[in-house]
């Protein structure tokens, strides 16, 4: 069976102890957890726009030890650590400083508990998430390719996955490029992040069924990590928790576990909802599924 889990920067606490204890308080067992919330000196809203090039220098075996048995003592698992930073930013040192950063990272995986870290697969702006035209040129696709096939190197030495978000103002912005990457990299260690709230260009959302059949066609077992969150218009959009918006959940859910994923669901965009409207998307989520398909 699944599990549904929370991304840890969902709760903006002043420590990682008042994080994990606000994610106890709601029952959640999983977590993909953001490295901003081990290092709260630095705003979240910065660590995940510069990602690791701001949080590498702190990514060390005795944070993330210290990171394990935190979880631990509240019975929480790691779903996966989020890794993200700009995979084909324009300065060429950045990209290097990031995939250096995002080794330590796979290489902490051991300590941590996970196998599984969550990209992004970037944008040739300054941020990651800016959409540019230069997005969709042959140089962008072949940064991301070089990028993608050195971080897969040292995933396969540690066993780890790796698992990219398909998102519209990205380079890989739909599940056809998606698949394109997984195959141009070519090893089985590249993996995706589904979250339909990102995959519906301008004018798609009428096509729902349609977009999201097509997108379980394409890439239904590379999957390793899922989210849930919802939209309530296409383009730039999942903005909103799950259940505030149009995302047929009933669907997304059953070509989840028709395409026998068994790993986390995890719910964000929840930053700004009282402790019942959180509870409230989890159990929104819950009812949607398929019976018995989450624990």
């Amino acid at each position: 069976m699944a599990q549904l889990g929370v991304l840890t920067s969902e709760f903006p606490r002043t420590s990682l102890s008042d994080t994990l204890d606000a994610v106890s308080s709601h029952g959640i067992p999983t977590v993909q957890f953001q490295l901003g919330s081990a290092v709260p000196a630095i705003p979240i809203e910065t660590s995940l726009v510069r990602g690791l090039e701001v949080l590498g220098e702190h990514v060390d075996n005795d944070l993330c030890q210290k990171i394990a048995e935190q979880l631990a003592d509240r019975k929480i698992t790691m779903s996966a650590v989020d890794g993200t930073f700009n995979m084909i930013h324009p300065d060429k040192d950045r990209r290097a400083a990031g995939l250096g950063y995002l080794r330590k990272v796979i290489e902490s995986c051991a300590i941590l508990g996970t196998s599984v870290v969550t990209l992004c697969t970037g944008s040739m702006a300054d941020i990651m998430w800016d959409r540019v035209p230069e997005n969709d040129s042959d140089e962008a696709w072949a940064r991301l390719v070089a990028s993608m096939t050195e971080a897969a190197q040292a995933a396969e030495e540690h066993g780890v996955d790796l698992a990219f978000e398909p998102e519209v103002n990205n380079v890989v912005n739909s599940a056809e490029k998606a698949r394109r990457i997984i195959d141009d990299v070519g090893s089985s260690h590249i993996k995706v992040l589904m979250d339909p709230a990102n995959i519906f260009q301008t004018g798609q959302l009428p096509l729902m069924d349609e977009k999201l059949d097509g997108a379980f066609r394409l890439v239904a077992n590379d999957i390793a990590l899922a989210h849930a969150k919802d939209i309530d218009h296409d383009g730039e959009a999942g903005h909103l928790a799950a259940g505030r918006g149009r995302l047929d959940y009933p669907h997304y859910l059953a070509l989840l576990q028709k395409s026998g994923y068994q790993g986390a669901v995890i719910l964000h965009q929840l930053k700004g909802l009282t402790d019942e409207e959180i509870d409230g998307a989890f159990a929104f989520v819950r009812a949607s599924a398929p019976a018995g398909y989450f624990e």
